[in-house]
Protein backbone atom coordinates (compact mmCIF):
# COMPACT_ATOMS: atom_id res chain seq x y z
CA UNK A 1 0.00 0.00 0.00
CA UNK A 2 1.33 3.50 -1.10
CA UNK A 3 1.65 6.06 1.49
CA UNK A 4 2.59 9.89 2.07
CA UNK A 5 5.71 11.21 0.58
CA UNK A 6 8.32 12.22 3.75
CA UNK A 7 10.57 15.05 3.72
CA UNK A 8 13.15 14.53 5.85
CA UNK A 9 14.75 18.31 7.05
CA UNK A 10 14.63 20.66 9.01
CA UNK A 11 14.02 24.73 9.29
CA UNK A 12 17.33 25.57 9.66
CA UNK A 13 18.22 23.60 6.52
CA UNK A 14 18.14 25.74 3.08
CA UNK A 15 18.17 23.05 0.76
CA UNK A 16 15.11 21.88 2.85
CA UNK A 17 13.27 24.69 2.80
CA UNK A 18 14.05 24.85 -1.21
CA UNK A 19 12.50 20.83 -1.30
CA UNK A 20 9.04 22.24 1.01
CA UNK A 21 8.09 25.19 -0.88
CA UNK A 22 8.14 23.04 -4.30
CA UNK A 23 6.18 20.52 -2.59
CA UNK A 24 3.10 22.83 -1.27
CA UNK A 25 3.50 25.01 -4.55
CA UNK A 26 2.56 21.36 -6.77
CA UNK A 27 0.24 20.40 -3.69
CA UNK A 28 1.67 17.32 -3.35
CA UNK A 29 0.99 15.57 -0.10
CA UNK A 30 3.71 14.80 2.15
CA UNK A 31 4.62 14.80 6.12
CA UNK A 32 7.64 16.12 7.15
CA UNK A 33 10.21 14.48 9.39
CA UNK A 34 12.87 16.33 11.80
CA UNK A 35 16.35 15.10 10.63
CA UNK A 36 16.59 13.89 14.57
CA UNK A 37 19.95 12.09 15.59
CA UNK A 38 17.76 9.02 15.62
CA UNK A 39 16.59 9.48 12.50
CA UNK A 40 20.25 10.30 10.90
CA UNK A 41 21.36 6.91 12.06
CA UNK A 42 18.13 5.21 12.10
CA UNK A 43 17.20 6.30 7.97
CA UNK A 44 19.53 8.76 6.31
CA UNK A 45 22.32 6.98 6.72
CA UNK A 46 20.87 3.42 5.81
CA UNK A 47 19.12 4.79 2.92
CA UNK A 48 21.63 6.93 1.37
CA UNK A 49 24.57 6.36 2.32
CA UNK A 50 25.87 10.23 3.03
CA UNK A 51 24.38 12.27 6.17
CA UNK A 52 23.01 15.04 4.13
CA UNK A 53 19.66 16.91 4.24
CA UNK A 54 17.27 17.01 2.91
CA UNK A 55 15.84 13.40 2.28
CA UNK A 56 12.75 12.60 0.29
CA UNK A 57 11.35 8.79 0.95
CA UNK A 58 8.74 8.57 -1.53
CA UNK A 59 5.24 7.22 -1.31
CA UNK A 60 7.04 3.63 -3.05
CA UNK A 61 9.78 4.26 -0.77
CA UNK A 62 12.00 5.22 -2.86
CA UNK A 63 14.81 7.68 -1.10
CA UNK A 64 16.04 10.62 -3.16
CA UNK A 65 18.95 12.41 -1.55
CA UNK A 66 19.94 16.16 -2.84
CA UNK A 67 17.26 18.93 -3.88
CA UNK A 68 17.81 19.38 -7.23
CA UNK A 69 17.45 15.50 -7.38
CA UNK A 70 14.29 15.58 -5.47
CA UNK A 71 12.87 17.69 -7.46
CA UNK A 72 13.53 16.18 -10.91
CA UNK A 73 12.41 13.03 -9.32
CA UNK A 74 8.86 14.68 -8.29
CA UNK A 75 8.92 16.11 -11.84
CA UNK A 76 8.65 13.41 -13.58
CA UNK A 77 5.83 12.37 -11.48
CA UNK A 78 3.71 15.65 -10.92
CA UNK A 79 4.35 17.51 -14.17
CA UNK A 80 1.28 19.87 -13.99
CA UNK A 81 2.73 23.23 -14.13
CA UNK A 82 6.23 22.46 -14.50
CA UNK A 83 8.70 24.49 -12.52
CA UNK A 84 11.42 24.59 -15.17
CA UNK A 85 10.40 27.02 -18.17
CA UNK A 86 9.57 25.42 -21.63
CA UNK A 87 11.26 28.24 -23.61
CA UNK A 88 15.06 27.19 -23.93
CA UNK A 89 16.69 30.81 -23.40
CA UNK A 90 14.01 31.19 -19.75
CA UNK A 91 15.51 27.66 -18.62
CA UNK A 92 18.80 28.28 -19.55
CA UNK A 93 18.80 31.57 -17.44
CA UNK A 94 16.89 29.28 -14.19
CA UNK A 95 19.55 26.93 -14.53
CA UNK A 96 22.12 29.38 -14.03
CA UNK A 97 20.20 31.06 -10.88
CA UNK A 98 19.93 27.79 -9.47
CA UNK A 99 23.73 27.27 -9.75
CA UNK A 100 24.00 30.96 -8.05
CA UNK A 101 21.68 30.70 -5.81
CA UNK A 102 22.65 26.92 -4.56
CA UNK A 103 26.85 27.14 -4.74
CA UNK A 104 27.21 30.97 -3.95
CA UNK A 105 24.46 32.93 -1.76
CA UNK A 106 25.58 30.33 0.76
CA UNK A 107 28.53 32.17 1.36
CA UNK A 108 25.89 35.28 2.93
CA UNK A 109 23.68 33.00 4.62
CA UNK A 110 26.50 31.31 6.25
CA UNK A 111 28.47 34.59 7.85
CA UNK A 112 24.76 35.90 8.53
CA UNK A 113 24.34 33.05 10.59
CA UNK A 114 27.43 32.26 12.33
CA UNK A 115 29.07 35.42 12.80
CA UNK A 116 26.20 37.59 14.42
CA UNK A 117 25.80 36.84 17.52
CA UNK A 118 22.15 37.02 18.06
CA UNK A 119 21.59 34.61 14.70
CA UNK A 120 24.11 32.45 16.37
CA UNK A 121 22.79 32.00 19.34
CA UNK A 122 19.19 31.31 17.81
CA UNK A 123 20.39 28.80 15.53
CA UNK A 124 22.19 26.89 18.45
CA UNK A 125 18.89 26.60 19.93
CA UNK A 126 17.47 25.43 16.95
CA UNK A 127 19.80 22.65 16.12
CA UNK A 128 19.29 21.37 20.25
CA UNK A 129 15.62 21.30 19.79
CA UNK A 130 15.58 19.47 16.45
CA UNK A 131 18.31 16.70 17.70
CA UNK A 132 17.05 15.93 21.29
CA UNK A 133 13.48 17.17 21.15
CA UNK A 134 12.58 15.40 24.20
CA UNK A 135 16.00 16.92 26.40
CA UNK A 136 15.94 20.03 28.89
CA UNK A 137 16.66 23.19 27.47
CA UNK A 138 20.41 23.03 28.87
CA UNK A 139 20.69 19.94 27.66
CA UNK A 140 19.29 20.63 24.02
CA UNK A 141 21.76 24.41 23.90
CA UNK A 142 24.72 21.69 24.87
CA UNK A 143 23.64 19.49 22.11
CA UNK A 144 23.24 22.67 19.97
CA UNK A 145 26.79 24.07 20.45
CA UNK A 146 28.25 20.38 19.84
CA UNK A 147 26.30 20.52 16.57
CA UNK A 148 27.12 23.85 15.30
CA UNK A 149 30.89 23.68 15.61
CA UNK A 150 31.54 21.98 12.06
CA UNK A 151 29.04 24.41 10.80
CA UNK A 152 30.55 27.48 12.12
CA UNK A 153 33.79 25.73 11.28
CA UNK A 154 33.37 25.60 7.87
CA UNK A 155 33.25 29.45 7.23
CA UNK A 156 36.84 29.45 5.84
CA UNK A 157 36.15 26.49 3.53
CA UNK A 158 33.85 29.28 2.15
CA UNK A 159 36.04 31.64 2.00
CA UNK A 160 34.36 33.25 4.96
CA UNK A 161 37.11 35.31 6.88
CA UNK A 162 37.75 38.53 9.22
CA UNK A 163 39.31 40.04 5.45
CA UNK A 164 36.33 39.04 3.47
CA UNK A 165 33.15 39.89 5.82
CA UNK A 166 33.17 43.38 4.37
CA UNK A 167 32.88 42.77 1.29
CA UNK A 168 30.69 39.56 1.54
CA UNK A 169 27.85 41.91 3.50
CA UNK A 170 28.67 44.50 0.23
CA UNK A 171 27.95 41.78 -1.88
CA UNK A 172 25.07 40.70 -0.30
CA UNK A 173 23.28 44.47 -0.31
CA UNK A 174 23.99 44.89 -3.47
CA UNK A 175 22.35 41.63 -4.40
CA UNK A 176 18.93 42.23 -2.26
CA UNK A 177 18.69 45.84 -4.12
CA UNK A 178 19.13 43.85 -7.44
CA UNK A 179 16.60 41.26 -6.87
CA UNK A 180 14.23 44.39 -5.38
CA UNK A 181 14.94 46.08 -8.34
CA UNK A 182 13.58 42.92 -10.20
CA UNK A 183 10.29 42.30 -8.14
CA UNK A 184 8.90 46.18 -9.03
CA UNK A 185 8.13 44.06 -12.20
CA UNK A 186 7.55 40.10 -11.40
CA UNK A 187 6.27 38.21 -8.70
CA UNK A 188 8.66 35.51 -9.41
CA UNK A 189 11.65 35.69 -11.60
CA UNK A 190 10.00 34.82 -15.15
CA UNK A 191 6.60 35.92 -14.69
CA UNK A 192 3.65 34.72 -12.54
CA UNK A 193 4.63 31.10 -11.55
CA UNK A 194 7.57 30.20 -9.19
CA UNK A 195 10.75 28.93 -11.31
CA UNK A 196 13.45 25.99 -10.30
CA UNK A 197 15.45 29.08 -9.47
CA UNK A 198 12.67 30.42 -7.39
CA UNK A 199 12.95 27.51 -5.03
CA UNK A 200 16.61 27.39 -5.27
CA UNK A 201 16.94 31.28 -3.84
CA UNK A 202 14.18 30.73 -1.53
CA UNK A 203 16.33 28.16 0.28
CA UNK A 204 19.25 30.55 1.83
CA UNK A 205 16.73 33.58 1.80
CA UNK A 206 13.95 31.78 3.67
CA UNK A 207 15.71 29.47 6.22
CA UNK A 208 19.12 31.94 6.79
CA UNK A 209 18.36 35.28 5.73
CA UNK A 210 14.61 35.70 6.41
CA UNK A 211 14.04 33.46 9.73
CA UNK A 212 17.12 33.73 11.85
CA UNK A 213 16.81 37.07 13.67
CA UNK A 214 18.92 39.53 12.39
CA UNK A 215 19.21 39.32 9.16
CA UNK A 216 15.48 39.11 8.93
CA UNK A 217 15.14 42.30 10.38
CA UNK A 218 17.53 43.47 7.86
CA UNK A 219 16.17 42.21 4.76
CA UNK A 220 12.67 43.84 6.68
CA UNK A 221 14.38 46.84 6.30
CA UNK A 222 16.73 46.94 3.26
CA UNK A 223 14.83 44.97 0.79
CA UNK A 224 10.63 44.73 1.99
CA UNK A 225 9.93 43.35 -1.35
CA UNK A 226 11.95 40.58 -1.63
CA UNK A 227 11.10 39.88 2.36
CA UNK A 228 7.11 39.89 0.64
CA UNK A 229 8.74 37.54 -2.10
CA UNK A 230 9.83 35.31 0.44
CA UNK A 231 6.10 35.04 2.50
CA UNK A 232 4.90 34.17 -0.97
CA UNK A 233 6.94 31.29 -1.74
CA UNK A 234 6.80 30.24 1.84
CA UNK A 235 2.67 29.03 1.00
CA UNK A 236 3.08 29.98 -2.78
CA UNK A 237 -0.16 30.07 -4.43
CA UNK A 238 -0.79 26.05 -5.87
CA UNK A 239 -0.34 25.06 -9.62
CA UNK A 240 -0.96 28.54 -10.16
CA UNK A 241 0.99 31.01 -12.57
CA UNK A 242 2.86 31.15 -16.17
CA UNK A 243 5.84 32.11 -17.57
CA UNK A 244 6.47 34.94 -19.24
CA UNK A 245 5.68 34.48 -23.34
CA UNK A 246 7.83 33.89 -26.20
CA UNK A 247 10.69 32.93 -23.73
CA UNK A 248 11.74 36.50 -22.59
CA UNK A 249 13.92 36.81 -20.05
CA UNK A 250 13.14 40.14 -18.00
CA UNK A 251 16.42 42.73 -18.24
CA UNK A 252 15.68 43.23 -14.67
CA UNK A 253 17.39 39.89 -14.10
CA UNK A 254 21.03 41.19 -15.99
CA UNK A 255 22.03 42.19 -13.01
CA UNK A 256 21.47 39.02 -11.05
CA UNK A 257 23.26 37.73 -13.96
CA UNK A 258 26.43 40.19 -14.20
CA UNK A 259 26.87 39.95 -10.46
CA UNK A 260 27.28 35.99 -10.55
CA UNK A 261 29.33 36.11 -13.13
CA UNK A 262 31.66 38.34 -11.56
CA UNK A 263 32.01 36.74 -8.30
CA UNK A 264 30.85 33.19 -8.68
CA UNK A 265 31.89 33.20 -12.27
CA UNK A 266 36.06 32.92 -11.43
CA UNK A 267 35.77 30.46 -9.03
CA UNK A 268 33.68 27.92 -11.34
CA UNK A 269 36.78 28.37 -13.92
CA UNK A 270 39.03 27.80 -11.81
CA UNK A 271 37.19 24.41 -10.31
CA UNK A 272 36.71 22.87 -13.69
CA UNK A 273 40.21 23.51 -14.41
CA UNK A 274 41.52 22.12 -11.22
CA UNK A 275 39.38 19.07 -11.50
CA UNK A 276 40.76 18.25 -15.19
CA UNK A 277 43.85 18.73 -13.26
CA UNK A 278 43.24 16.16 -10.80
CA UNK A 279 41.91 13.91 -13.28
CA UNK A 280 44.75 13.72 -15.28
CA UNK A 281 47.34 13.63 -12.82
CA UNK A 282 45.31 10.49 -10.67
CA UNK A 283 44.81 9.32 -14.23
CA UNK A 284 41.15 8.50 -12.75
CA UNK A 285 38.98 6.34 -15.11
CA UNK A 286 35.46 6.14 -15.64
CA UNK A 287 33.63 5.78 -12.39
CA UNK A 288 36.49 6.93 -10.24
CA UNK A 289 35.20 8.76 -7.23
CA UNK A 290 35.66 12.14 -6.56
CA UNK A 291 36.74 14.00 -3.45
CA UNK A 292 34.44 16.24 -1.84
CA UNK A 293 37.29 18.85 -2.18
CA UNK A 294 40.17 19.26 -4.37
CA UNK A 295 42.31 21.57 -1.71
CA UNK A 296 41.90 25.21 -2.13
CA UNK A 297 42.01 28.35 -4.66
CA UNK A 298 42.25 31.80 -4.04
CA UNK A 299 39.22 33.67 -4.89
CA UNK A 300 38.43 37.32 -5.11
CA UNK A 301 34.65 39.46 -3.26
CA UNK A 302 35.39 43.47 -4.59
CA UNK A 303 38.67 43.85 -2.97
CA UNK A 304 38.67 41.61 -0.83
CA UNK A 305 40.62 38.36 -1.53
CA UNK A 306 41.15 34.83 0.50
CA UNK A 307 41.22 31.45 -0.26
CA UNK A 308 38.49 28.69 -0.46
CA UNK A 309 37.77 25.22 -0.88
CA UNK A 310 37.52 23.84 -4.07
CA UNK A 311 34.13 21.86 -4.54
CA UNK A 312 33.50 19.67 -7.45
CA UNK A 313 30.03 19.36 -6.91
CA UNK A 314 29.35 22.86 -7.95
CA UNK A 315 30.29 21.92 -11.37
CA UNK A 316 28.13 18.69 -11.39
CA UNK A 317 25.37 21.36 -10.49
CA UNK A 318 26.91 23.77 -13.83
CA UNK A 319 26.70 20.42 -16.01
CA UNK A 320 23.01 20.77 -16.18
CA UNK A 321 22.96 24.52 -17.52
CA UNK A 322 26.29 24.09 -19.67
CA UNK A 323 24.10 20.92 -21.21
CA UNK A 324 21.34 23.46 -21.76
CA UNK A 325 23.31 25.73 -23.38
CA UNK A 326 24.92 23.60 -25.87
CA UNK A 327 22.01 21.90 -26.50
CA UNK A 328 20.47 25.25 -28.14
CA UNK A 329 19.55 25.45 -31.63
CA UNK A 330 21.56 27.60 -33.58
CA UNK A 331 18.89 31.18 -33.58
CA UNK A 332 17.98 29.97 -29.80
CA UNK A 333 21.98 30.29 -29.52
CA UNK A 334 22.56 33.41 -30.95
CA UNK A 335 19.73 35.04 -28.75
CA UNK A 336 21.93 33.53 -25.23
CA UNK A 337 25.28 34.76 -26.69
CA UNK A 338 24.13 38.37 -27.00
CA UNK A 339 22.17 38.09 -23.35
CA UNK A 340 25.27 36.25 -21.98
CA UNK A 341 27.87 38.56 -23.30
CA UNK A 342 26.15 41.51 -22.26
CA UNK A 343 26.30 39.85 -18.49
CA UNK A 344 30.17 38.77 -18.76
CA UNK A 345 29.16 34.55 -19.05
CA UNK A 346 29.69 33.36 -22.16
CA UNK A 347 33.33 32.63 -21.66
CA UNK A 348 32.39 30.18 -18.64
CA UNK A 349 29.90 28.28 -20.99
CA UNK A 350 32.17 27.84 -23.56
CA UNK A 351 34.95 26.17 -21.30
CA UNK A 352 35.69 22.74 -21.31
CA UNK A 353 34.60 20.36 -18.64
CA UNK A 354 35.58 17.04 -16.62
CA UNK A 355 32.11 15.39 -16.90
CA UNK A 356 31.14 14.40 -13.63
CA UNK A 357 28.08 12.15 -12.28
CA UNK A 358 26.33 11.62 -9.11
CA UNK A 359 25.79 7.36 -8.72
CA UNK A 360 24.60 6.64 -5.19
CA UNK A 361 24.70 10.19 -3.89
CA UNK A 362 28.88 10.50 -4.46
CA UNK A 363 30.27 12.12 -7.50
CA UNK A 364 31.94 10.04 -10.04
CA UNK A 365 34.21 10.90 -13.24
CA UNK A 366 31.82 10.10 -15.95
Amino acid sequence: MRRQHQLIGAEVSLYTGKVRAYLRYKKIPFVEVAATREVYEQVIVPRTGVRFIPVLLSEDDVAVQDSTAIIDYLELRYPAAGVYPKGPVQRLIALLLEVYADEWLVIPAMHYRWNLPENRAFAIEEFGRLSAPNATPEEQRAVGERLSKPFAGALPMLGITEATVPAVEASYLAFLADFEAHLVFHPFLFGTRPSIADFALYGPLYAHLYRDPASGRLMRERAPKVAQWVERMRAPEPLSGSFLLEDIVPPTLEPLLARMFREQGPVLASTFAALGTWAQRTEAASGAPVPRSLGMHPFTLGDARAERSIAPFHQWRWQRAYDQYHGLEPALRARADELLTSVGGLSLLAQPLTRLRRENNRLQLA
